[in-house]
């Protein structure tokens, strides 16, 4: 074991995981990539070596929570860090970037899951409503604080009513808001992680022209049948149905990303007006719809002239 790689796996996780917690306004930001330091060391050393680095790396996490009386960084510290586990060995085994972000997304549900059941049991409460309560919770201290902030009444009334609003729709669709979620730090990843293994000399997984990327056509029925669902009556029916169309909806917002990343390529657009682009996006809901629409008719509409099928008389 060599005391380079120590000193490089721990230093890079307790900088992101402090950067995490103590950056204002950004702090956020960096909590998205903790899983890279360990997605980048768990893919250049093997896996015993990598495994004792990780630990040692999780130690000083929890040494570090407990002087500065944040004993939640090493919990949150070790569920990103298996992310990057996982992700690593879905990068030895050479899948699609589809299928990476798939399976990292859905190893990562499961073992949130039997996380919150355990607590869940700890606390006498099941896992759903464990984590609606924490973010009604949270939706009330907010509300508080602009209370305390010395702000008009009637602006206060204002807000509260918006939470109320947002506190109801969460209550419909969270189940779906974890998975999106979950998928979007899981892509992040496996995006930034291909400069980070370049400039670190490591081989990252050929997933071929990701530009390319578009949804499976099956799951237009999906839509269909989710939105038809909608008109019913049975609650249940309809709870699943509008988690569903979420879930697609975020999954043909990848593709549509696919698609403008296409012709970002094609007309070599620079690096500067992509990155201005991309933000646009993301802080505009209305260009995140379009995208989203983009990759649902794309199948039909074929912007990038890719799905085109041979005819087999004009080979002849």
């Amino acid at each position: 074991m060599k005391i380079a790689n120590t000193v490089g796996f721990a230093g890079s996780v307790i900088l992101t995981v402090s950067l995490s917690a103590w950056m204002p306004v950004v702090g956020p930001l960096f909590s998205l990539i903790i899983p890279l330091p360990f997605l980048f060391y768990f893919c250049k050393l093997d896996i015993k070596e990598g495994l004792i680095d990780c630990a040692i790396a999780l130690s000083l996490v929890e040494l570090l929570g407990r002087l500065t009386g944040q004993s939640y960084l090493s919990l949150f510290c070790l569920e990103f860090g298996i992310m990057g586990f996982v992700v690593a060995l879905l990068y030895r085994r050479h899948l699609s970037i589809g299928a990476t972000i798939f399976w990292g997304t859905a190893s990562m549900l499961i073992m949130a899951a039997v996380f919150l059941l355990f607590m869940g049991i700890t606390r006498g409460q099941g896992p759903f409503d464990m984590i609606l309560g924490y973010i009604q919770e949270n939706l009330a201290k907010t509300v508080e604080i602009y209370k305390q902030s010395g702000l008009e009444q009637e602006k206060v009334d204002q807000i509260t009513q918006a939470f109320d609003l947002l506190s109801k729709v969460i209550a419909r669709i969270y189940p779906s808001l974890i998975i999106a979620c979950t998928g979007l730090i899981v892509w992040i990843n496996v995006i930034l992680s291909k400069p980070l293994f370049r400039a670190g000399g490591l081989s990252y997984p050929d997933f071929g022209d990701v530009t390319r990327w578009h949804t499976p056509e099956f799951m237009v029925w999906g839509v269909i049948g989710a939105g038809f669902a909608l008109f019913l009556q049975a609650t249940d029916i309809r709870f699943i149905s509008e988690n569903l169309l979420v879930v697609l909806g975020v999954t043909y917002l990848f593709h549509g990303l696919s698609i403008m990343s296409f012709f970002f390529d094609k007309y070599r657009m620079p690096n500067w007006a992509r990155t201005v682009m991309y933000f646009l996006v993301f802080i505009q809901q209305i260009f995140l719809i379009l995208l989203a629409l983009a990759g649902l008719f794309d199948q039909w509409v074929d912007f990038r002239k890719i799905h085109k099928k041979i005819d087999p008389e004009a080979t002849t």
